[in-house]
């Protein structure tokens, strides 16, 4: 069987979700640094689905670790669908979470009574960008396991 970069058990899936740890865990300090992010749901959303998906993200990374240490790729197909499963949800949770920050920090700028402090809305807007870089991630980790599904 061909072995698809970036699939479960490979160093370049290792890459993407230490990335998506990485992207999801700035994305969330970002967020947590503005002490009123509780005050509009998209920002709670964000900090919710990020909180999802480190630890996802973090537990495949030390299974493809391992996968890669011992040179035996994870090749179950009930395992691999559930992962397959697993990321694009949250991939899509993750897209839906950083567009609808994105939207309510654009209402807050262009908004004529400034309810938030520039230094505010531009830590939410770094927020927004890096869990737009995590969902990348997490969307190319579903396309290449979902190209390796089928050949199992």
């Amino acid at each position: 069987m061909d072995e698809v970069p970036g699939s479960v058990g490979t160093s370049a899936s290792f890459s993407l979700r230490l990335g998506q740890t990485i992207f999801s865990s700035a994305s969330l300090l970002f967020m947590s640094l503005g002490v009123e992010f509780y005050s509009y749901t998209a920002f709670c959303y964000l900090v919710t689905i990020m909180g999802l998906v480190i630890p996802w993200s973090f537990t495949l990374a030390l299974v493809d670790g391992y996968s890669v240490l011992v040179k035996c790729p994870l090749r179950q197909p009930g395992i691999l669908l559930i992962i397959v499963l697993g990321d694009w949800v949250l991939s899509i949770l993750t897209l839906a979470a950083a567009s609808s920050t994105v939207g309510v920090v654009d209402v807050l700028l262009k908004s004529e009574a400034s309810y938030y402090p520039i230094k505010f809305c531009t830590r939410y807007q770094i927020s927004a960008a890096m869990a737009f870089l995590s969902w990348f991630l997490s969307f190319g980790s579903f396309l290449f396991n979902l190209w390796l599904l089928p050949t199992l």
